[in-house]
């Protein structure tokens, strides 16, 4: 059910974190998906943060099979750059949807907190910063909630990998050998990090992605900011050799709250199954009563209308044409907002909302 979003630049550890993670979840037996952008690439292509229209379409191809796996029983890990807020504040849209919790893993390299040619500035620079603040201060767990989201013995599962053509449009088989993964460590790796895996896990990304590349992502990199509501509960960790906070992501996944439901992602209310047709009679029959009162009647009388129990101050003689496009004005409005408890005030909202239009 949980949703965890891995964020930092190339070669900062968040396959290997995400690969730490997955296999503490699976040890518990819980079911766990990973995203990533092998899952749509079908092989990990740098090139793709090169253009901003490939770029784009791997965006929403992540947040499409994140949206797929959102479910009440397994946990989704999206192992991704995710440097982009306005990306991250969709996937807090998908979680807050789905009435799921999230967390954020913010990964940074050592290297990057000094700056440099590829050191990411004052944008990466303020992870130091929010590094003692790895959970928001807003953030409460709540314990009596958690406990009953996954049964014991449930799988771990992987995203399929889909069609390159998604992005690309180039087959599996054109790319080169050297194209390895970027960040995603074998899985008989040893569970604890080593200074030669960090070692060789930068010098793989360098290789990988063009040194041109990398500035171009450091520079226009956007650090979570633990103030922003998509952007909490923040873990930031620092190199690989940090332990991941295990008990407190757990916490944070499952005995937190959800994200409260935005009023656009809520069901409008339910209406009985007679509401529009006991709207259609209504107003249909104060329309025919006034068209047969204001026969009789002189600018100024009161008119009593079937149905209500307000009056109608007779100014002018209406034609049905005009009557009938105040009529459907009226329904449209009231098709929006449904509620059973005015059925019997139908007549005279309907009274109220002709005399409003008629002055």
């Amino acid at each position: 059910m949980p949703l965890v979003v891995l964020c930092g630049l190339p070669g900062s550890g968040k396959s290997r974190r995400a690969e730490q993670l997955l296999g503490a979840l699976a040890a518990e037996g819980r079911a766990v998906h990973v995203v990533d952008d092998a899952a749509v690439l079908g092989a990990e292509d740098a090139a793709v943060y090169g253009d901003s229209a490939r770029e784009k379409a791997l965006r929403g191809a992540l947040r499409a099979a994140v949206e797929r796996r959102l479910s009440r029983h397994d946990v989704v890990i999206l192992d991704s750059l995710n440097y982009i807020k306005g990306f991250r504040y969709e996937l807090y849209c998908l979680a807050r949807a789905a009435r799921t919790p999230l967390c954020l893993v913010y990964c940074v390299r050592p290297g990057a907190l000094g700056g440099g040619a590829l050191g990411g500035g004052p944008r990466v620079a303020r992870a130091e910063e929010t590094r003692s603040q790895t959970v928001s201060v807003s953030w409460r767990p709540h314990a009596e909630e958690g406990g009953s989201h996954l049964a014991a013995g449930a799988s771990v599962r992987r995203e399929p990998q889909a069609v390159q053509s998604v992005v690309d449009g180039r087959a599996q088989g054109d790319a080169p050998k050297e194209l390895e993964r970027e960040e995603t460590s074998a899985p008989d790796l040893p569970a604890l990090v080593t200074p030669e895996f960090e070692k060789s896990a930068n010098h793989v990304s360098s290789a990988f992605y063009p040194p041109e590349l990398l500035e171009a992502l450091t520079l226009r990199f956007e650090a979570p900011d633990s103030r922003n509501r998509w952007d909490r509960p923040l873990f930031t960790l620092v190199g690989l050799e940090e332990p991941l906070p295990l008990a407190d992501i757990k916490a944070a996944l499952f005995e937190n709250r959800a994200p409260p439901p935005h009023q656009s992602t809520q069901s409008q209310p339910l209406a009985s199954g007679s509401f529009l047709h006991q709207l259609d009679q209504v107003t249909s029959q104060v329309l025919t009563g006034l068209m047969e009162a204001q026969k009789n009647a002189i600018p100024g009388d009161l008119l009593k209308l079937p149905g209500t129990t307000e009056h109608l101050r007779f100014t002018q003689p209406l034609t049905m044409a005009e009557l009938s496009r105040l009529r459907r004005q009226f329904i449209s409005y009231t098709k929006m907002h449904p509620n059973n408890e005015n059925l019997s005030q139908l007549a005279n909202m309907f009274l109220q909302y002709l005399s409003q239009s008629l002055l």
